[in-house]
């Protein structure tokens, strides 16, 4: 039974080759069986790229599944058709093994993401170029060198892409040095993140929002803890650590490096100026360059520049700077040239210099005097202002030392050393009176209100209250009430009757006559026209009392009395109840003037070196204004209260702005000698200066409302034509009340009005 079974198979066997010989084809039968298969796989390329070309957005895993499905039942049916045409039981054979290889590719292909399989190459992170001068690339597990797989002649690897369909999904691993061929799941994934979508196909980007916490029984908030303090409070630690960042930088201790910025363009054939920028170091300093050789000093010059034994031996006879550092010398070629004499002097001298005296390197800066100017507005735009002399007031025989122009601008007084008080009419220079006193008039100031034509004029220790006969008969009948004095005497404060100062009838002069222990310098009258202050001279070491009243002080009638040692002393009067006041305030230094506010119950009281500024309501001291100068001769007041000027003996005016600083805004050095007066106008933003060097100048001060801006000081003019008498000049300037007009007393008896 054996042996019949071996024959059985031995005979089956030489049966199927006898098949298999009769169904070879011939070489005609290979050529047309490879014609079709390569029009086949060029149909399937074609159908494979159509299919994944296709931008379908509703595509997602399952189609992909479905799809997939059906290539492998495509392809089983393939395999099927082709195994039957071998033969029938061989063809069983073949479904067998089929069937039972089928579930074997599924769980290759879904097992074949590279994410799971690792690499074969075990070098590690070393670059690639390391490798390409050798013929391996990296080791496997086993240590075994990895060797390359042997590249193709373009030609060929392109004869290989045509004929292979798959070609467009395969591409080369470098680090493995192999080629890796992408599934369709997998190029379908790279087409979407390149279009932007999610990389997985049954992502929703737009699902509904679905709310975690259940809402509906809750009766308590997940935290009702409150807020830490630390949320809204600012790190103090943080503060302090700004803040030193910011004290170091502002002292220089922290510098940031500012960027270089290179020259784009430069000097090719440059000085050596130039190469000291270009090396960087900062003591680099070029040595200066020697002149260029002319004939005298060539090696074989002509006849007439080599000097004779006469010229030699006269050399000789010179001092050593006014003789010749070169006597040309002849020689027939540059071999007999003999070596320099002076070389290692020149060079330690040289050397000598650069160590005791080297060199500095100052920078010349070029810049434009007008640039350094402030930019001024046109005196053409700040026009109307007095620029030229229109009348001239003459009939004094001595210096004008004072001048007040009435509140209606019609009428000027003028006080002068000849002891004469003058009233003239501005348009018309007529002298309507005078009055004769015999001293010297130190000074005049006319009563601010129009309906009191009275005049106040200091001569010696006395103050005269003078009624100027203008007005009418009512005004009159007024004026005479005011200058009627009853009693004379005033009370200290144990009883005793005080001769510091008595209110005196003056019939002389029609007026009234208040006597003080010293002589007058000022009188400045109060806005309100019932209050005027006189500065006087020294005053006497006796205690003084003071008596206040009601009525006094609710109207900023208090009287200030400055008692010092070697001081003067500033008293405030009362006109209509005869009345004067004073009240000890310390203050270092002699008081010079006093000026009321023109506005506030606040005095201004200017001495040598400072101003200090008092309520008068709260008596105290509001502020103190430094000068700065060597000593105050004037001051006054801008009409809106905020800003004062003062003159100074130096020939300097300081302008102060009390909102700003207790420091000169502006300091302005105008005059060569003493300035004797400064005047603001009342409504017209002008202000003036008078010295003793004959001229008067005109500013314009602009004050704005805007605190933001600062005041605008403009010189417009330089007012000349008084002349010089014992060393004086225009001693006193003044304003018209009402036009920019400006008058001017000389010591050279003149009175001059300057118009626009």
């Amino acid at each position: 039974m054996g042996a019949s079974k071996k024959e059985s198979v031995e005979v089956e066997k030489r049966e199927e080759k006898k098949d298999s010989k009769k169904t070879q084809p011939t070489k005609k039968e290979k050529l047309g069986t490879e014609e079709s298969l390569l029009h086949k796989k060029q149909e399937d390329t074609a159908t494979d790229y159509k299919e994944f070309s296709e931008d379908d957005a509703s595509e997602d895993y399952k189609s992909a599944q479905e799809s997939e499905a059906g290539d492998s039942e495509s392809s089983g049916d393939e395999v099927h058709g082709g195994f039957h045409n071998t033969g029938s039981n061989e063809g069983l054979a073949n479904e067998g093994q089929s069937e039972d290889s089928e579930p074997d590719l599924g769980g290759e292909e879904s097992d074949s993401s590279e994410d799971e399989v690792a690499p074969r190459n075990t070098v590690g992170d070393v670059p690639l170029e390391w490798y390409r001068d050798e013929k391996h690339i990296g080791y496997d597990i086993a240590g075994k060198k990895l060797k390359k797989k042997e590249k193709q002649d373009k030609l060929d690897s392109f004869l290989a892409n045509v004929d292979d369909s798959k070609n467009w999904r395969k591409i080369y691993d470098e680090y493995n040095d192999e080629e890796v061929e992408l599934t369709k799941e997998e190029t379908k994934l790279i087409r979407r993140v390149l279009k932007g979508k999610a990389p997985h196909g049954d992502f929703d980007p737009y699902a509904p929002y679905v709310d975690w916490f259940k809402w509906e029984d809750s009766k308590h908030p997940l935290s009702n803890a409150p807020e830490p303090k630390s949320r809204f409070i600012p790190s103090k630690w943080e503060a302090k650590k700004v803040l030193g960042l910011v004290r170091a930088i502002r002292k220089g201790l922290i510098k940031f490096d500012k960027p270089k910025e290179e020259p784009r363009f430069y000097m090719l054939w440059g000085d050596d100026a130039s190469s000291s920028e270009k090396t960087g170091h900062l003591s680099y300093i070029p040595a200066p360059k020697p002149n260029l050789p002319g004939h005298e000093e060539s090696y074989n010059p002509s006849l007439e520049y080599i000097p004779t034994q006469e010229e030699i031996n006269s050399y000789q006879l010179m001092d050593e700077e006014d003789r010749p550092k070169f006597i040309p010398k002849r020689f027939t070629s540059l071999r007999s040239i003999p070596a320099y004499e002076n070389a290692v002097k020149d060079s330690f001298e040289r050397c000598l210099d650069l160590y005791l005296c080297p060199r500095v390197r100052k920078k010349r800066i070029n810049i434009d005097p007008e640039s350094l100017k402030p930019k001024l507005p046109s005196r053409k735009d700040l026009k109307p202002y007095p620029a030229t002399c229109y009348l001239e007031y003459r009939g004094h025989k001595g210096a004008v030392m004072s001048i007040s122009t009435e509140a209606s601008g019609q009428w000027i007084a003028s006080g002068s050393s000849d002891g004469t008080v003058r009233l003239w009419e501005v348009e018309t220079c007529r002298c309507i009176k005078v009055w004769e006193f015999g001293e010297v008039v130190q000074y005049v100031a006319w009563n601010p209100l129009p309906e009191l034509p009275i005049l106040a004029v200091s001569v010696g220790q006395d103050v005269f209250l003078l009624n100027t006969g203008l007005g009418n008969e009512e005004t009159q009948r007024k004026v005479k009430e005011l200058l009627h004095v009853t009693t004379s005497t005033v009370l200290d404060g144990s009883g005793n009757k005080v001769s510091a100062w008595n209110w005196l009838q003056d019939d002389e002069h029609e007026g009234i006559r208040l006597q003080h222990f010293k002589t007058v310098y000022s009188v400045e009258w109060h806005r309100k026209g019932d209050y005027f202050s006189t500065t006087i001279s020294w005053l006497q070491r006796n205690d003084c009392s003071f008596i206040f009243s009601e009525e006094c002080v609710a109207s900023s009638a208090i009287a200030l009395t400055y008692r010092l040692r070697d001081s003067k002393a500033i008293l405030i009067h009362q006109l209509s109840k005869k009345f004067t006041q004073r009240h000890p305030f310390k203050l270092h230094g002699l008081p010079v003037s006093a000026v009321f506010h023109p506005t506030r119950s606040i005095f201004f009281v200017s001495t040598k070196k400072n101003v200090r500024v008092y309520d008068l309501l709260k008596q105290k001291l509001i502020k103190k204004l430094e000068t700065g100068l060597r000593e105050v001769s004037s001051i006054s007041v801008h009409p809106a209260g905020d800003n004062v000027i003062v003159g100074s003996r130096d020939g300097k005016l300081c302008w102060f702005d009390m909102d700003l600083s207790s420091k000169p805004y502006k300091v302005l050095k105008c005059h060569p000698k003493d300035i004797t007066n400064v005047a603001f106008h009342r409504s017209y933003p002008l202000f003036a200066s008078c010295s003793d060097d004959c001229t008067a100048y005109v500013f314009h001060g602009m004050v704005y409302s805007d605190l933001n801006q600062n005041p605008l000081i403009v010189p417009l003019e330089i007012l000349r034509g008084h002349a010089s008498s014992n060393g004086r000049g225009v001693l006193d300037c003044k304003f018209h009340p009402r036009q920019p007009w400006l008058f001017t007393a000389g010591a050279d008896s003149l009175i001059k009005l300057y118009c626009h």
